[in-house]
């Protein structure tokens, strides 16, 4: 038997450098925690929902060699692409990805061993039907393993925000940033609910935490992976005229604190669930 490709890498190749480096920070240690809980087993059919651009899918494809098919699905049609890319760059082969939505999965019933999905489940229009299908696809004894962040994700920016809004006036405002937060990032009592209601047994829960470090609130403001997937839903919670007196305040308000406190620290609790279809 071949346990090997006999064939290198061209460091030289630009394509290669492209996709070497290309890992958002911000799934990583949620990642981790989930590549430490997943049972590493060969012959597996294996589901990545909500996959992104690639991360975990394609380290969990490489961890578990030939013998597994690691499936991903999506709906950021241009994420997928850039997978199919990596895909041929990497000359990985037991991968397939798929454009689609985890509502509606097009896979028989019953077919995977190992279903996970990355800080992903709290981020789809209709998370109970998710489960539902995860249910359908999972072979019984299926091991199902999500990460989330929880309610108080970046409590600290939250807290300035609030404060910011309250002194200008806009109560109203506060009530939509409290909707704004319970809408994506459930209290792990209601995502635990949601698995055993969904049919599946709880095996273990743990829950963590990591910092995410700015020198101040204009650094913040700024960060790529803020502009990409936070500040538009933070400007939404406010009328469009609003929204330049609010964020001058807010940043006012988050400097002086980075300022006392020397940097802009903000907490990211999270918290990786490890279940069974029973």
């Amino acid at each position: 038997m071949q346990h090997f490709e006999n064939w290198e890498y061209d460091i030289n190749d630009p394509s290669l450098v492209s996709v070497c480096d290309e890992l958002p920070l911000w799934s990583a240690p949620f990642g981790l925690k989930l590549l430490d809980t997943i049972e590493y087993r060969p012959d597996m059919n294996v589901l990545d929902i909500g996959c992104g651009t690639g991360f975990p899918l394609l380290e969990l494809a490489g961890r578990l060699g030939r013998s597994c098919r690691v499936y991903g699905i999506d709906p950021w049609k241009t994420a997928v692409e850039r997978i199919r890319l990596k895909l041929k760059v990497w000359k990985i082969q037991n991968v397939e990805v798929i454009h689609g939505v985890a509502e509606r999965m097009p896979f028989d019933d019953r077919f995977f061993h190992l279903i996970v999905s990355n800080n992903g489940i709290n981020n789809v229009d209709d998370p109970e039907e998710v489960l539902s299908e995860c249910f359908r696809v999972a072979r019984p004894g299926c091991q199902l393993v999500v990460t989330v962040n929880l309610p108080d994700t970046m409590i600290e920016f939250y807290n300035m925000y609030e404060e910011t809004l309250q002194k200008l006036g806009k109560t109203k405002e506060v009530a939509k940033m409290n909707e704004h937060i319970s809408a994506r990032r459930k209290p792990l009592d209601a995502t635990k609910k949601m698995l055993i209601d969904a049919g599946f047994e709880l095996i273990n829960v743990v829950e963590d935490s990591f910092k995410m470090k700015f020198l101040d609130g204009s650094a913040l403001m700024q960060h790529p992976s803020i502009k990409l997937a936070f500040l538009e839903p933070w400007k939404g919670i406010l009328q469009e005229n609003d929204v330049e007196e609010v964020f001058g305040h807010l940043v006012d308000r988050l400097n002086s604190y980075a300022n006392a406190k020397g940097e802009l620290s903000l907490t990211v609790p999270l918290a990786c669930i490890d279940s069974r279809k029973k």
